[in-house]
Parts: structure tokens; sequence; C-alpha cells
């Protein structure tokens, strides 16, 4: 039933990775921002640039009154203080600009830094006054609303005056450019925050920004929708440990009659362990300096597209026979070789290009046009491994393997439940990201990439439980004749022994023996029946 039911899910699995794909793509949230000469971009009646969105966790401790705490370069990573820190933020206007800004009687050019939480979004802007949202006070809404002209729109939160922030930053005369100082906003409250820079001016149009700001949490720079991680790899690793002394045990005992089936699943527990504790350190490192240190990610995602390749290629030779029911995969060797080097290069340029370097805004383009492969190869992985696990089903049902057909069943009903839990995990997903537009649930989100690497380490333990190493597993794995090898083959599929009150070989042996007299005994009536 749940095999069944797997194989006509497929196709639905395939739509909704794509949809999933697509409605996750989104501005990246990072500890670090970096400004190279950005421009900032006409929207509305404002010219402005999103620098971040980052979810961060209230400071523990208050901020220290001292002068020397003010920009906090050498505050102990774990002091228990939030904080945006702006860092060498500069501003350049044309020369246009500038010489109209010196004509002008007290007009140098403002630019402000806006910071608000997603929770509070409404009150920057004011009302849709001629036909849209305005974010820059207007003459006719300053005289609606009382705002200042020339400024962002801000409406004082009724428990706090000074929120949202706004940090104003003017031209001094005919500069061209000008220089925000070092500041650094300290978080009092948990939530998910969002910064702009906002000009307000006409003629700034083109404005170009410079510079960095750095987003840190109570006990790192590490950003807070990832701080969970950091802890669920530590488990992760210490679960793959556990597996790999389980297995690695029976994987010495059984030396002489290991199957290369079985190397292939040591080597994907082994690359698991290796994954899972260098994410712990990936994850450690970037809590501690802010960026992503080149070496380590590009070590760990590398690791990580080779595990996985290698996960789905076991998968798939399992679901043709391989190992248990055939010793090669004949003419499709080079196939399923030329599709592992494929989906390896597709997951390590889309895994590079999200997690190597320092964490940047990726444009939804180009994560479209890197996701794309990767969920098609996905899809035609699983359309493959189903249909050759139904036929590998067929071919044990017809040699009347009963041993090896009840560890596909069983295998079979593994994958479903996987597959159902996969559906229903990508349709929580696709809820989670399309009700939650402005990431205001970021605290939970560590669970939507958690989910994956769990569900790949149940199935892991499946497969290990079914082709667990045993005494005989080398002499008798291709063994197809039923009669004569029948109580080897349980020894050396499940490490069943023969004896015993319930003996579903002796059960078998007893059925083929009623066979066998009934076929005899039909046969001499018919020789009597001749004779009379």
């Amino acid at each position: 039933m749940a095999f069944g039911t797997a194989r006509h899910g497929n196709r639905l699995i395939s739509f909704l990775f794509l949809l999933l794909f697509i409605s996750s793509i989104h501005i990246s949230n990072a500890s670090l921002h970096i400004y190279d000469r950005v421009v900032l971009q006409e929207v509305g009646n404002a010219y402005l640039l999103a620098g971040g969105s980052e979810g961060i966790v209230a400071s523990r401790s208050p901020p220290n009154p001292s002068s020397s705490d003010s920009y906090p370069f050498r505050n102990s990573l774990h002091d228990g203080r939030s904080f945006i820190r702006f860092e060498n933020i500069t501003f350049w206007r044309s020369e246009k600009a500038a010489v109209q800004h010196s004509d002008e009687e007290h007009s140098s050019g403002l630019v402000q830094v806006v910071i608000f939480e997603a929770a509070d979004r409404d009150v920057i802007g004011g009302s849709a006054y001629g036909g849209q949202r305005s974010i820059c006070c207007t003459p006719d809404l300053a005289k609606l609303e009382g705002c200042k002209q020339g400024e962002v729109i801000r409406i004082p939160a009724s428990n706090d005056a000074k929120w949202p922030t706004v940090i104003n930053i003017h031209f001094s005369e005919s500069s061209l450019s000008t220089e925000m100082e070092n500041v650094v906003v300290y978080i009092t409250k948990t939530g998910m925050y969002n910064l702009f820079f906002i000009s307000c001016d006409p003629q700034l149009k083109g404005l170009v920004v410079n510079g960095k700001t750095l987003w840190k949490n109570p006990d790192g720079y590490l950003p807070g929708r990832m701080a969970p991680l950091m802890n669920f790899y530590v488990y992760m690793s210490l679960a793959y440990l556990l597996l790999s002394f389980i297995w690695f045990f029976q994987y010495v005992r059984f030396w002489k009659e290991i199957l290369l089936l079985q190397h292939c699943i040591t080597t994907v527990i082994a690359l698991g362990w290796f994954e899972m504790t260098l994410w712990c350190f990936e994850y450690a490192n970037f809590n501690n300096i802010g960026v992503r240190p080149i070496a380590i990610t590009t070590w760990v995602v590398t690791l990580g597209a080779v595990r996985r390749t290698i996960s789905r290629l076991l998968i798939l030779s399992v679901s043709m026979g391989y190992g248990v029911v055939r010793p090669t995969l004949g003419g499709l060797t080079s196939k399923v070789v030329l599709l592992g080097i494929t989906y390896f290069l597709a997951t390590e340029l889309l895994d590079v290009t999200e997690y190597v370097g320092i964490v940047n805004d990726i444009s939804g383009r180009a994560r479209l046009f890197l996701v794309l492969p990767d969920a098609f190869l996905d899809a035609f992985v699983i359309l493959w491994i189903f249909t050759s696990l139904s036929k590998t089903l067929e071919q044990l049902q017809a040699k009347r393997s009963t041993v090896k057909l009840d560890i596909y069943r069983k295998f079979s009903n593994a994958l479903g439940v996987t597959v159902i839990a996969s559906v229903a995990w990508i349709a929580y997903e696709v809820y989670f990201k399309a009700t939650d537009p402005f990431n205001e649930r970021w605290q939970n989100a560590w669970i939507i990439t958690a989910f994956w690497d769990i569900l790949a380490f149940a199935l892991l333990c499946v497969i290990c439980y079914l082709w667990a190493p045993s005494q005989t597993s080398q002499r008798y794995a291709y063994s197809d004749r039923v009669g004569e090898f029948a109580d080897e083959e349980a020894q050396s599929l499940t490490g069943w022994k023969s004896g015993g009150d319930v003996s579903l070989v002796n059960l078998e042996k007893e059925e083929r023996n009623r066979n066998s007299d009934d076929a005899h005994d039909s046969e001499d009536d018919t020789q009597v029946g001749k004779g009379e």
C-alpha cells in the first residue's frame, strides 16, 4: 500500500519541489552586510537601499555607559549584548547635486538611516495620498499628518519616542561625499530588524553607498535564525557517531563477508559524520568573526554535496537490486555514474554560491537559475528509484525469494513513508513562507533546514538495519535458487537462525515438501487411471 502510494506521488513531489524552490527565493539574511558602491533605487517618492534584515535576540546585558563602550570593537563575544554596528559608511553624490545644494540656502542634502522592527513596519511611511503609500513627507502630507517636509515619515512608538531609530547624515557645503560616524545601535527587544538608507531629496538621485554593517546577537555574530543550527549539528554529529559505532562493530565482526553495497553504506555514514562535525566548526567560526570562513565552508559544502550524491546513488542502486539481487548494474553503470556526476556538479555549484565567503544577498534570478537544475535532477532520481524498485519487487516475486522480498517490501515501505513525510513537509514549507513574508517567525526557521537532515539520517538507519553485515553475506547475497539456499539466505540477509519454534524458512520448506508430495500423488493417480 505504501509503495503504491509512493509511486503515484512522485510526480506530485517533483511539482512541489519546484514550487518550494520558487517560493523560497527571497533576500537572504546575514550578520555582515557589505555595501560596495551600491546605488539607492527610486521607490515611490524616495530613494532607498535595503541595508539588511535579520532576527536579533534582545540584549541580556545593558550597554556600558563608559565612553570606551560607545563603539564596542573589543567587547567580549559573549557579553550578552546585541547591536547593529556601522563601519566606514560613506555616501557619494553627483557633482550636479553638489552644485545645486551649494546654490540653495539652508540645503546640504540629507540622507537618513532608518532601523525598525518588522512588526512596526506600518510606522514608516504615511497614508496612501495620491494613490500610493508615501515614504517621504510631501507638502500636502506635512499639512495632513504634521510630518517634516523632505524627511522620512515616522510615527513614534507609544512607549518609546525615539523608536524607530532614524539617524540623519548631511552633506557639507559642496562636498561630493560624506561619512557616517561609527555608530552602534543596541537592541533591547527580540525581533526581526530592518535597516534602510533613505533619501527624500530629488537632487540626490544616483546616491552611492559604501561601507558595511555588522549585526551581533548576545552570544556572537551568528545570525539569529541560524544560531539554533549550531547546537543542532552538534546533536546530529553525536547521532552519526553512535550509528557509526554500531555499524562498524558489525562491519569489523564480519569483515570477510562484507559486500560492496555495505562498503558504500559505510562511506555514507562516515561522510555524514564528517559533514555534521564540519558544520559545527563552520558555525562556531562564523559566530566568532561574523563571516563564513571560506576554507571550512568550501570543505563542508563539498562534503555535503558528495554525501547527498552518494546517498541518492546508493538508494537507486539498492532499488535496482544491486548487492542483493544482482552482482552488478550491468549496462546501467555508466548511466548511474553520469547521473551522479551531474547531480554533484549542480549541488556543488548551488551550495558554493549560497554559502562560501561572506554571506551576501543573492538575486532571485541567479538563485532560480541554480536551483532549477538541482530540483529537476532530484525529481528524476525519485522517479528512477521507484521505477527500479517496482521492477525489483516483480523479479523477487517471480523467483519466490521470500526473505529478500520481505526485506525489499520493508525498504519500499520506508521509502513510502519518507516520500509522504517529504510531501507533507514541503507543503508546510510553502505555507510557512507564504504566511510569513516578513520573516517574523525567524526563530522557528531553522527547523526547515533541520528536518531534511533528520529525514536523511532516519532513512540511512533503516538501510543499515536491513542490510547489516552478517556471517554469510558474501556467500549467499546473490543466491536465487529457493530450495537450496533458503536457510542460508535468511541468515545472510537478516541474521535470523533457522532453529526455533517459529521459523519462516522451515515453513517455506514444509510448504515446498507438501507441494512436492501432492505432485507425486497426483502423478501416481494418473498412472493408476491409465492402467485401469
